[in-house]
């Protein structure tokens, strides 16, 4: 027999939780995450003629960055590790 009584959260423990993607940045993170990802976009652009593959995975990157750069969040802090911008 499962024990229900931690299935289900409390009022307050829900209301102390954060939202999954609040913002976690300041403006300083995100102009460094935004050069971040123009540099991995022209990267990508230059490798993709000889390796594709590569190009794809800079992209996607570059992509991954774009939208913490937008967003204002930060994958790593998201995860409890302390980044310096």
């Amino acid at each position: 027999m499962r024990d229900t009584r931690r299935l289900a959260q409390t009022r307050e423990e829900t209301q102390t939780m954060k939202p999954l993607l609040s913002p976690n940045i300041d403006n300083k993170g995100r102009l460094v995450r935004g050069f971040g990802a123009l540099g991995l976009f022209v990267g990508a652009w230059f490798v993709f003629q000889r390796l594709p593959w590569l190009g794809v995975v800079l992209g996607a990157s570059g992509g991954f960055v774009l939208f913490e750069a937008l967003r204002g969040w930060c994958a790593l802090r998201a995860c409890g590790i302390k980044t310096k911008l």
